[in-house]
């Protein structure tokens, strides 16, 4: 516990350095394009996977009460709410912290035990500029996008089982969403990912920079920094759904 607490202090103070280093515009291009490639097209096909099989899942779970109560006409629009507000967000970011995530602690931690991290200061490249800025920025703008794509492949998935196992005609469904959804409740989803994006990023480098021990000490960063930066993403969920959806919503009125 002693050990985290430690590498969440630092993570914090890393966070600050990011911070001080973007508002000097000491961006590496070459490995932010790099590191775009990897965090964005190669995580694609899981995310949009697991976004369908949310979708047509909530799907058949929300239908079949609803039907029941009288209330199928609204079935499309509960889903759109609930990938865009909830869903799409937190699940593309859960996969990207164990796929992408992951691999920032394995990598770093072993250029830090095998000390390429110092061979860094020697040949006067700061670590921050080289190797935290080019993912955080990947992270910040490729989960935004796989977001996105999420919520479509997962109403697509809704509206598959919607309309092939329960007899919803796909007008009424669609119809559904538009009428629910607001420009604010889409809007929420990318700045949910922005969020999602920067702590996954800073969480998985600052694991790997205070990385010791050799191989055990990898493969110990790249567990607790997985599970750190799912912790992160549930509690930063809360705090900004609170923040972002208070007061009674529009969504009820607009079914009756």
């Amino acid at each position: 516990m002693r050990l985290w607490f430690r590498r969440f202090v630092a993570a914090i103070f890393l966070g600050g350095q990011v911070i001080v280093h973007i508002l000097r515009g000491k961006f590496n291009y070459a490995n932010i394009v790099e590191q775009m490639a990897l965090v964005g097209p190669e995580s694609l096909l899981i995310a949009l996977v697991t976004a369908t099989t949310i979708g047509m899942v909530f799907t058949i779970q929300v239908a079949r009460e609803f039907i029941n109560i009288g209330a199928g006409q609204i079935v499309g629009g509960v889903l759109s709410l609930a990938l865009t507000r909830e869903l799409a967000p937190v699940l593309t970011a859960v996969v990207l912290a164990g796929r992408v995530g992951s691999a920032f602690a394995a990598e770093i931690g072993t250029m830090k035990v095998s000390e390429q991290i110092d061979a860094l200061y020697i040949l006067k490249t700061d670590p921050v500029d080289y190797l935290v800025i080019p993912r955080l920025v990947a992270c910040c703008v490729m989960l935004p996008l796989l977001t996105v794509l999420s919520i479509v492949t997962g109403m697509i998935g809704g509206l598959i089982v919607a309309t092939s196992l329960f007899g919803m005609p796909a007008r009424v469904f669609l119809e559904s969403a538009r009428n629910f959804l607001e420009i604010w409740d889409v809007c929420s989803a990318p700045i949910k990912a922005v969020c999602f994006g920067a702590l996954i990023a800073i969480i998985g480098c600052s694991w790997g920079l205070t990385t010791t021990g050799g191989a055990k000490g990898v493969g110990q960063s790249t567990t607790t920094a997985v599970v750190t930066s799912l912790l992160a993403i549930f509690i930063s969920n809360f705090f900004l759904s609170w923040l972002m959806f208070q007061g009674s919503g529009s969504a009820g009125s607009k079914a009756i």
